[in-house]
């Protein structure tokens, strides 16, 4: 989802890195914290797209026990856990709730946290969703580390 059409309610929202918990490898560059639509008591973390070669579908798509989206789990492709889950198909209920339009989601307790920060003309700032570069040209969608990241604009802090 462009981050131009997404939702006012999101447009201020940190973006997060998202690391899997059992090895460290960085899952996504581009995470949002949310909750489930179908259960708001479940918190979660979404995105938009995922970094190449972080993660991929595994196993069979199946129907959840809240609604009627059919999802696929996501493993992490350097140590295999499963971090979360992709809306293959989202139901009619959840796409007209108030949703930020993602469909790659991360479980909270296979994923930790880094926040991802900006230079701008204040200095190094935490990054909000309405700064994010678009998914075409943002530069850390092809790291699979957030180490790896050497980018003179964009910074993940802990």
């Amino acid at each position: 989802m462009s981050r131009k059409t997404l939702h006012p309610t999101f447009q201020n929202k940190q973006v997060l890195c998202l690391e899997c918990r059992a090895c460290g490898n960085c899952v996504c560059t581009r995470g949002m914290r949310a909750i489930l639509l179908a259960n708001t008591q479940v918190e979660l973390y979404s995105t938009d797209i995922p970094p190449e070669e972080a993660v991929d579908l595994v196993g069979d798509h199946y129907a959840t026990n809240n609604c009627q989206c059919r999802i696929k789990d996501v493993a992490c492709l350097q140590c295999g856990s499963l971090v979360g889950y992709h809306v293959m198909s989202p139901c009619k209920s959840c796409l007209l709730s108030c949703n930020n339009g993602h469909f790659w989601m991360y479980h909270s307790h296979a994923v930790s946290t880094v926040n991802r920060a900006r230079n701008s003309r204040k200095g190094v700032q935490l990054m909000v969703w309405k700064h994010l570069p678009e998914a075409e040209v943002d530069p850390t969608l092809a790291a699979t580390s957030v180490s790896s990241l050497e980018i003179e604009t964009d910074e993940c802090c802990r």
